[in-house]
């Protein structure tokens, strides 16, 4: 074999090796920091927030029996981590929660997936929150979610550091 041919070899093998490192190295940055997660806020001129973009609720029918009935959390609340505040109206639509963009809830916490978790109303007016397999899990009262669970009022739903509460 020439010296050339090995030289040629021997850089091609080296290219090939940074290359690797730097899909490595990308790979284990998007997983230390994550998507980026821009805020929304209503102060921007022509950007309403999220849920005023949502259709008008329509009148629930009458055999559906609770969704007005007294009592029932009328709101989602963002008690703990970066978006403490946040109020999502319960107006009988699916709320999830996650990193993607999508999300109704973006959560910007490195502990959490892109679909994290659902919370959606059930036929008994009930509302109930399923963790979406996600990798660190989705905690109701300090116990992690295995199974579709209904939410009582003023329980806490961690994921990661957000903590999130139904309220009237």
């Amino acid at each position: 074999m020439s010296e050339l041919t090995l030289t040629v070899m021997r850089l091609g093998f080296l290219a090939v090796l940074w290359l690797f490192v730097i899909v490595a190295v990308q790979v284990i940055r998007s997983d230390l920091f994550g998507t980026r997660v821009t805020q929304r806020t209503a102060a921007r001129p022509g950007r309403p927030e999220r849920p005023a973009a949502r259709p008008p609720q329509q009148p629930a029918p009458a055999g559906r029996g609770g969704r007005g009935r007294r009592g029932a959390p009328t709101k989602l609340v963002v008690s703990e981590g970066s978006l403490t505040g946040t109020t999502v109206a319960l107006q009988g639509q699916t709320i999830t929660l996650g990193r993607a963009h999508d999300s109704t809830i973006v959560l910007d916490d490195d502990y959490a997936s892109s679909r994290h978790a659902r919370i959606y109303p059930d036929r008994d007016g009930q509302w109930i929150v399923e963790d979406l397999g996600s990798t660190n899990g989705t905690y109701l009262d300090r116990n992690r979610l295995t199974t579709p669970t209904p939410i009582p009022p003023g329980a806490p739903i961690r994921i990661g550091k957000t903590v999130i509460e139904l309220r009237k």
